[in-house]
């Protein structure tokens, strides 16, 4: 076997990875070097820089159930798009574009009827 190729080989990804490291923080430095360090101070420490003033608090839980219910949104959504190019052309796919559209739309339905089953539908708890 030829250790002498595989060592140049991880010779030449370990200084590619310390060239990578080197061109991050050389970055990072030379940017701090232009610009210095600003404090954060004022409008940094605000929640929104727009200047709008902020009404109690800004620390506000949101319920993870939004983001799922916007994720189901967008799986239905892309499931209709992908189905209106589909209708036009129903009777040039045949048996195989029919084959097709149903798996697809059996796959969504047992998508949703697993985020049913798992109470993700529920939006009182």
């Amino acid at each position: 076997m030829d250790f002498g190729a595989e060592l140049r080989a991880a010779l030449m990804v370990a200084a590619f990875a310390v060239l990578g490291m080197f061109i991050v923080y050389a970055t990072l430095f030379l940017s701090r070097l232009l610009v210095g360090v600003r404090p954060k101070t004022g409008a940094k420490l605000e929640t929104y820089e727009s200047g709008e003033v902020t009404i109690g608090s800004t620390e506000v839980r949101v319920s993870v159930h939004y983001y799922l219910y916007a994720l189901l949104f967008l799986i239905f959504d892309v499931e209709a798009a992908l189905l209106f190019p589909w209708a036009p052309a129903f009777d040039k796919l045949g048996w195989l574009g029919l084959i097709e559209v149903t798996f697809f739309v059996l796959m969504l339905v047992g998508g949703l009827a697993y985020a049913w089953m798992r109470g993700v539908l529920k939006w009182v708890y």
